[in-house]
Formats: C-alpha cells, sequence, structure tokens
C-alpha cells in the first residue's frame, strides 16, 4: 500500500459523496445534517468496538470504512454550509500531531508513554487556554470513561497514588462506606457513597492500565451469553424461564461457568 493510492482511495470517497448530497444525488443524503447523522455515527463507533472486542479484524475493516464515511459526511456538509472543508480539518489535525509531539518533532524527552502523554495534555492546556487541567473531557461521554479520563489528567501532572495498595485501601474504605449508608436507610447517601465506590474502582483499573468501560462491557457480554445458554438448557428440559427455580439455573450457571 502506497500513500498515493490511499490518498487517491480518500479523494474518491470524497467525490462520492459529493455525489450523493448534490441537487441530483440521494434526498436522504441531501437533507442530513450534522446533528441528524450522530446518532448513526455513535453507532458505528460502537461497532468499530465491537470488532475491536471480537478480534474480527475483517469487520473492522469495514467499520472504520463507515466511521471515515461519517468524517466525509459531516465534512461536505461544513463546506455546503460555507464553515469549513475536509482539507482544513486535516491541516489542523497534522499541524496538532506534530505541535502536541514535542518529543518527536522537537528536542523535549519522553522516556515512557507516560511522559509522552504528559507532553501532550500540557500542550494541550496551552492550545486551548484551558482553567482547569480537568477541563475538555465531554460531559457526554459514558461515565466509566468520563471518570478514567479525569483520573487520568490528574495523574498526569502528579495528583495521583504512589503505591497500587493505597487504591485497594480506598476501594475497601469506600465499601465500607456503602455499609453504613445501607445501615443509615438514607437513599441520597447511598447513591453517593455507590457512586464513590465505582470511582474508586475505575482508579484500580487505571492503576493496573485497564481501561474500566472495556471491562464492564466485556463482562456484560459475558452474562448475556451465559444467561442465553442457561435459557438454551431449560428448552432443552421442556421448561421456561418462569418454570424454573432460581436454584435450578443457578446449578446451570455455574455449569456454564467452568466451561467458560
Amino acid at each position: 500500500m502506497s500513500s498515493k493510492s490511499t490518498g487517491k482511495r480518500f479523494e474518491e470517497l470524497v467525490t462520492i459523496v459529493e455525489r450523493l448530497r448534490a441537487p441530483d444525488g440521494c434526498p436522504w443524503d441531501r437533507e442530513q445534517t450534522p446533528a441528524s447523522l450522530l446518532p448513526y455515527l455513535l453507532e458505528e463507533t460502537y461497532e468499530v468496538m465491537e470488532s475491536v472486542d471480537d478480534r474480527n479484524w475483517e469487520v473492522l475493516k469495514e467499520e472504520l470504512g463507515d466511521l471515515m464515511l461519517h468524517v466525509v459526511f459531516q465534512a461536505s456538509i461544513a463546506t455546503d454550509s460555507k464553515r469549513f472543508n475536509i482539507d482544513e480539518s486535516l491541516k489542523k489535525v497534522n499541524e496538532k500531531l506534530v505541535r502536541r509531539h514535542p518529543h518527536v518533532f522537537g528536542d523535549t524527552k519522553a522516556d515512557a508513554a507516560f511522559n509522552a502523554k504528559q507532553n501532550w495534555e500540557a500542550e494541550k492546556q496551552k492550545e486551548k487556554k484551558r482553567d482547569s487541567r480537568l477541563d475538555g473531557v465531554p460531559v457526554t461521554l459514558p461515565g466509566l470513561v468520563r471518570a478514567q479520563r479525569l483520573q487520568e489528567k490528574a495523574a498526569y501532572v502528579g495528583f495521583d497514588w504512589e503505591k497500587i495498595e493505597s487504591v485497594w485501601e480506598k476501594v475497601h474504605e469506600e465499601l465500607e462506606e456503602i455499609k453504613l449508608a445501607q445501615q443509615k436507610n438514607n437513599k441520597d447517601l447511598l447513591e453517593e457513597e455507590i457512586g464513590d465506590t465505582i470511582f474508586a474502582l475505575v482508579n484500580l483499573a487505571r492503576f493496573m492500565g485497564i481501561p474500566a468501560e472495556d471491562a464492564l462491557r466485556k463482562t456484560n457480554n459475558k452474562f448475556i451469553n451465559r444467561f442465553k445458554m442457561i435459557e438454551m438448557e431449560l428448552k432443552k428440559r421442556g421448561k421456561t424461564l418462569e418454570e424454573s427455580s432460581l436454584d435450578e439455573m443457578d446449578k446451570i450457571w455455574n455449569t456454564v461457568k467452568k466451561k467458560s
């Protein structure tokens, strides 16, 4: 693969989208707006994530193409609205990558990935002229992702635990506070303590280099697969879930768990 052929393919995609959005093009494509495309963009993003989770590289190849389509589609609408064009977007990201990697394109040193990310965050803070280092983490991010990004940003300036033992202590401390809140029968306090505990668990995951959102997503999928196997086994026995006891379902679950 050459950069020349890749560039040609990208230009071809831009041309196709322009044709689709032309006056004599596709009615659906013509009526789309930046906002109307967002649900589809989000769907495509999650399909990329799913293909990575499944390690299905053939599907990932297709889904990355679909994601690029959305980038070009959004830029095409912006061009028609005389806001900006795809060339300007590419120029900005190219300049940003060079500017925020002074350890590659300049004289700054970064001997590890953590130091490289520190450089990135520091440069970003200067460029955006933000008041807080925690600014810029989208409020629309899933809760676990947002929690981990906030923790990472704080860690890059040194606000972090030095040892993982301290993180474990915090997790146990928060679990005890949930028990106390339950004993007080205070729902507002219980909600707060559960939130603090989840935040502490996300911190533990971050400390271990594990994205908490990815871990939970995989656990969700594991639960779905195992529960469906309970349903299949009960169906073989000529029974429904409603006709089965918890003890019976639990035994099937444990059998399935041993096999997976």
